[in-house]
């Protein structure tokens, strides 16, 4: 793990980059094909959409104007909850494509774990790895009843959980479970949706290494193993996001943030939404 290109290989032998860019909340169009453009052109290899995002089309745009082969390329989006089930959730996959312009996906993610329906949509991922048009499935979200339970009955087992993970929700119960199940731990809303930016704490350990914030959160989370995917529109940031690979953080300053933890989420819990 020294560089933007470091991959991490999952339980089924695919290779994930450990850093990519998430985004979110980004307008299609111009500010995503930008964000991305500006990303790939800086080292990124991993973008990570959702068809809730309604940018697919803008991510596909700048993934054909890169110039880079498929193959160098980690594309992830998600199936979103009112399209779960067998039947829609395979429909909703062709539309993605579509929008993406792709013949194949790296991942595949469940976006949030439907009661009554997440284990049927799973079933439609299964099929389409089966079929061969996405690499590796996993989910989003999941805690670890819905990890068991949807273990009980899957054929394939899921590579990734994507959850909200950050120093203030550290996630260490799930993250030991992943582990142990093989399931590589992937944090959206790495940096608390700004939340965590001038804690005083971080921005003293950056201060010893000449780093902002983001940039030793980003290092906590690779130094724990965990797959991030900051966002970020500003082509500064992004760059930013990736200069992490110049610096270690000791044992004693991984524990300072790890002390951080409040089980405080800054997006909705997995066992309460109605969306």
């Amino acid at each position: 793990m020294n560089h933007i290109q470091s991959m991490v290989t999952l339980s089924n032998g695919k290779q994930m980059p450990w850093l990519g860019l998430g985004v979110y909340k980004m307008s299609e169009g111009q500010e995503v094909i930008a964000s991305i453009e500006a990303a790939i052109r800086n080292g990124y290899r991993s973008i990570d959409t959702a068809s809730l995002y309604q940018n697919e089309e803008g991510v596909g745009q700048a993934i054909k104007a890169s110039g880079i082969s498929r193959e160098e390329l980690f594309i992830t989006t998600k199936v979103w909850n009112s399209d779960q089930g067998y039947d829609s959730t395979l429909k909703a996959f062709d539309t993605s494509m579509s929008k993406l312009g792709l013949d194949y996906l790296d991942l595949y993610l469940i976006h949030w774990p439907v009661k009554g329906k997440y284990k049927e949509t799973w079933k439609a991922l299964e099929q389409l790895h089966k079929d061969g048009r996405v690499h590796s499935i996993g989910v989003s979200n999941f805690q670890i009843h819905h990890l068991e339970d949807l273990l009980a009955d899957a054929e394939v087992r899921p590579v990734v959980n994507q959850v909200e993970l950050h120093p203030l929700l550290s996630q260490l119960e799930l993250r030991e479970y992943c582990k142990s199940q093989g399931i590589q731990i992937e944090a959206w809303s790495p940096l608390a949706q700004g939340k965590l930016l001038d804690n005083e704490v971080l921005k003293a350990i950056g201060a010893k290494y000449g780093k902002s914030t983001a940039q030793v959160i980003i290092r906590w989370d690779l130094q724990h193993g965990i797959v991030t995917i900051p966002k970020s529109s500003n082509p500064e940031r992004i760059v930013e996001n990736a200069i992490v690979f110049d610096f270690e953080l000791t044992a004693e300053e991984m524990k300072q943030i790890d002390s951080l933890n409040q089980d405080q989420r800054v997006g909705p819990d997995p066992d309460n939404f109605d969306f």
